[in-house]
């Protein structure tokens, strides 16, 4: 009786320190991407990653950024996106899909899938390799 009555506490202990964000949902170690976009002509080699528990990271068309992201699955807020500074062709579309990143409110994991939403809904599609 007495292990019961520990158990119960760690167990609920252990559960406040999983991930609840988009990385805890099958989203960690992949790399997605970009296949549709609603606003803007979609790039697979714009990216989108979730290298550590409230943190994105990615490549964009011209760029590699991050940004913070700890709100809890399914919800999608980033913090201020912060990206290197390199001038390209494509920067219109850089910033379009920086935008859209800051717009998303929604997030939905499906296999090898991630949408990502807003009020309006579906603002791009991303897919995992694996």
């Amino acid at each position: 009786m007495k292990w019961i009555a520990l158990l119960v506490p760690l167990s609920l202990a252990a559960g406040c320190f999983a991930d609840e964000t988009l990385r805890g949902y099958s989203a960690a170690d992949k790399t997605w991407m970009l296949t549709e976009a609603r606003d803007f002509a979609a790039n697979p080699e714009i990216t989108l990653t979730f290298p550590e528990t409230g943190r994105i990271a990615g490549q964009a068309p011209c760029n590699s950024y991050f940004a913070t992201m700890d709100v809890p699955y399914p919800w999608f807020e980033t913090g201020p996106i912060a990206a290197t500074k390199r001038a390209c062709p494509d920067l219109r579309t850089e910033a379009a899909f920086f935008n859209a990143l800051e717009a998303a409110t929604l997030s939905e994991v499906l296999g090898s899938t991630l949408i990502l939403s807003d009020d309006d809904g579906m603002l791009m599609v991303f897919r995992s390799g694996g």
